[in-house]
């Protein structure tokens, strides 16, 4: 990816995207996570990897910094850092697939989209300029969770692989969701 396209796309998505990219852990498993100083360097660009990208179904909270999401110290997050490390998604665009909708639990969510399908539309509409954004021709979708699968099958399913992960809130330890994270890759 070119400086330019990552400037344009950290200002257009970036409250609601992020990059699979993280500090590394150091005493604990969910420390440095809030670390997002690497995304200010230019050399970023160079780990950057828009053929692959990982969709949460929504945000769970606001996001004050651009980013910053996929990248805080609460929820499960940082078993996506762990499962990505040195494997192909590390870099992947990071995003989800309902936008300015937060909301922590899932059922609500999704309660909402089933009788507001004209959200979704407008979100899918949305997910795909922000493919056409990152520069992506022909990514591989990976989908956090049931929910994120459904939605992404039925609305864009005939137009891109999409692969279905365990969402990494799952109550599993981080070894375990890498290990699911893996198979799931080798499966392609």
């Amino acid at each position: 990816m070119e400086i330019d396209r990552y400037h344009k796309v950290r200002e257009k998505h970036g409250l609601h995207s992020s990059w699979a990219i993280w500090a590394e852990e150091t005493d604990t498993p969910k420390s440095n996570m809030e670390d997002i100083s690497f995304f200010d360097k230019e050399s970023i660009v160079e780990q950057l990897n828009p053929s692959n990208i990982l969709v949460g179904l929504n945000i769970s909270g606001y996001t004050p910094k651009s980013f910053e999401n996929f990248h805080g110290k609460g929820g499960g997050a940082f078993k996506i850092r762990y499962a990505t490390k040195d494997t192909s998604l590390w870099g992947a665009y990071l995003t989800d697939i309902i936008k300015d909708y937060p909301e922590m639990e899932s059922g609500n969510v999704m309660k909402y989209l089933r009788n507001n399908k004209d959200f979704i539309k407008k979100n899918i509409i949305s997910f795909e300029e922000e493919i056409k954004d990152i520069g992506s021709d022909n990514p591989t979708l990976y989908a956090f969770g049931n929910d994120t699968f459904s939605i992404l099958d039925e609305y864009l399913g005939d137009k891109f692989s999409i692969k279905k992960l365990m969402h990494y809130s799952h109550y599993i330890s981080k070894e375990k969701y890498r290990e699911h994270v893996l198979e799931n890759l080798t499966s392609s």
